[in-house]
């Protein structure tokens, strides 16, 4: 196992650590390979998603047999044992409770002469949810996103997941597609589900919006539906960083940057920027004692193989703040005695993960917020996502005439501006007597 220690500091750099954190946000084959396919759908529709199913999937998929139907969702529903539902169940309202916490009021405000000014909110009608299904079924995306539709008030909820060469879902995800507000569901992955949503076929309505991460390809083909539908963000292979001081437990440490390394690309990134040599040495056997111990051991040496796993020692935290802003990671742990002084200074992050006892895995399954975030160093740019990504914005003015009275001069100067007498007009007609 190809694993290493290296140093740097803001004004001593490391080769090492600059290759490590310009990893590519997109692959630039997956992007070929996502334009000529999309292309190929929008030109001939449903046989073109079929053959995808086909060639891809390397399963013969019916048009019947697209759609999963109620009777697979009852089957899944038996299948499953109370104790996953119970589970299921308690993850939703966990993420539920956050999104009805966090979502924002109507509002408004009177002006001086009567007037009223605010915004209001209303959900998406459709909105589509991507549920990666290859390397591991992901059940608990599910939650982080169909949850967060629904408890905005969306009313058609579609997911496309892969169904395999067997054509079947696991029950567990189709019980918390019932469970988390998911309308329809059909057995599809790759950029051939995102096609599907984005244009639609004979008996499949395209969606509003796409959201719900993936692979390079799925990453691909939703960059390129932009425009003909509404995104999220850019979710692709998982990424972590770990700021820990003297006072982690290498054990822990070790365990979180494997937790990353597991999801099955090949391509995540898990780092480790300390304050103690010491504890980047133990760390780094902790991770040899342990990855042996993991179900998905080869997919974390697949990592390591590709260099994803670093171990960077840093000579303060406020270098190591520096340091994982630079990276922008998907998740960021601060495994340091007191993290609170550290949070203001984290601005590249999709979300932190405060104190010993936060491991990143709490958000991946159960914590409240979402946990589709930015990864490839689109942290730098995007937030992760939220229940107001399923609500339009709509702001409000009713103004009185003294309103428009009062901003008349305004108006009539940026009409002259940018010559546009229609809109000055426009204005000036309430007062001209016409």
């Amino acid at each position: 196992m190809s694993l290493k220690i290296v140093h740097w500091s803001p004004d001593r750099r490391s080769r090492t650590v600059e290759e490590f954190l310009m990893r590519p946000t997109f692959d630039t084959e997956a992007e070929r390979v996502a334009s000529a396919l999309l292309t190929d759908i929008r030109r001939r529709g449903e046989p073109a998603i079929f053959a995808a199913i086909a060639n891809i999937e390397k399963v013969v998929l019916k048009p019947t047999e697209l759609r999963v139907s109620d009777a697979e969702f009852e089957a899944a529903e038996r299948a499953v044992s109370p104790e996953t539902k119970d589970r299921i169940r308690e993850a939703r309202d966990r993420v539920a409770d956050f999104a009805r916490r966090s979502m924002r009021p109507d509002w408004s405000y009177e002006t001086p002469n009567g007037g009223l000014m605010g915004e209001f909110f209303t959900p998406l009608d459709r909105i589509g949810v991507y549920v990666p299904g290859g390397t591991a079924p992901l059940a608990s995306t599910v939650v982080m996103t169909a949850t967060l539709a629904k408890t905005a008030g969306v009313r058609e909820i579609v997911a496309c997941t892969p169904g395999g060469r067997e054509k079947k879902i696991r029950p567990e995800i189709l019980y918390a597609m019932r469970e988390c507000g998911v309308t329809e569901c059909y057995r599809i992955g790759g950029i051939q589900a995102i096609g599907l949503m984005a244009y639609g076929i004979r008996k499949v309505e395209p969606v509003h919006k796409i959201v719900g991460p993936g692979n390079a390809f799925v990453t691909a083909a939703k960059r390129q539906v932009y425009g003909t539908v509404a995104l999220d963000l850019v979710a692709g292979p998982s990424e972590v960083a770990v700021l820990a001081d003297e006072s982690a437990d290498p054990e822990w440490v070790a365990a979180d940057l494997i937790a990353q390394a597991e999801h099955g690309s090949g391509h995540e990134r898990a780092l480790l920027a300390t304050t103690s040599e010491a504890l980047a040495r133990k760390t780094l056997d902790a991770i040899k004692r342990q990855v042996p111990e993991r179900i998905r051991r080869a997919a974390v040496n697949r990592v390591v193989e590709n260099d994803g796993i670093l171990l960077v020692v840093v000579p303060d935290l406020k270098a190591g703040v520096q340091l994982v802003n630079e990276f922008a990671p998907e998740h960021f742990e601060l495994a340091v005695a007191d993290p609170d002084p550290l949070l203001k200074a984290v601005n590249h992050a999709g979300a932190v993960f405060a104190g010993h006892w936060t491991p990143e895995s709490a958000g991946d399954f159960a914590a409240g917020p979402s946990h589709v975030l930015p990864t490839g160093g689109a942290a730098r740019v995007f937030s992760g996502l939220t229940v107001e990504d399923f609500r339009r914005r709509t702001s409000l003015v009713r103004f009185q005439r003294a309103d428009l009275e009062e901003t008349l001069p305004v108006i009539q100067k940026f009409a002259d501006i940018e010559g546009l007498d229609g809109h000055r007009f426009a204005a000036d007609v309430r007062f001209s007597g016409c």
